[in-house]
């Protein structure tokens, strides 16, 4: 599955950023090589700096790597339910109403890393168990039509572009 099969039909316009963060990828390989690209990030990060936000009102390095893990978590749920044919409409979630409760200044660099690689090896397990017909299968989340494999690439492309503010922002 490449990212060039997929209409953009089957997911909402606002995702068309996180999209266009990706080149014309094959999903299972975008994951595993998506998890190595963040790894490297976060690894070189020296863990005085992971509270460190760039500007007032940004997250911090901590709170960036939670906000991909819960979003990473939120978007397997509704990949699971719209391959295994749930049709109960998904709902939105609001970011930035998790981040405040997420501890990230209490989190080290390595529990932080280790909780990503957990979450990740899930996605890249879950995604590898979809059939053709369960991936272009179509839900409703957040008010809109949405298939599991649009949710995929989501997920990696919202990953793509944290990691791209946080190199141009946070590592100078």
């Amino acid at each position: 599955m490449v990212l060039s099969e997929l209409p953009s039909s089957e997911y909402n316009p606002f995702y068309q950023t996180y999209i266009m963060a990706l080149g014309n990828v094959e999903l299972l390989e975008e994951l595993i090589n998506g998890k190595k690209a963040l790894v490297s990030v976060f690894e070189e990060i020296p863990e005085d700096r992971l509270n460190y936000a760039y500007a007032e009102g940004k997250w911090s390095l901590a709170e960036a790597l939670l906000h991909i893990i819960d979003t990473e978590r939120i978007f397997q749920y509704r990949a699971l339910c719209i391959a295994r044919n749930d049709k109960t409409p998904l709902p939105g979630f609001d970011q930035d109403d998790y981040v405040p409760f997420s501890n990230a200044a209490k989190r080290s660099k390595t529990d932080l890393i280790t909780e990503y690689k957990t979450v990740r090896d899930a996605t890249i397990s879950l995604f590898a168990s979809f059939d053709d017909e369960a991936l272009v299968r179509l839900g409703t989340t957040s008010g809109s039509k949405m298939s599991v494999r649009a949710l995929g690439f989501i997920i990696c492309g919202h990953q793509a572009h944290h990691v791209r503010v946080i190199q141009e922002r946070y590592l100078d």
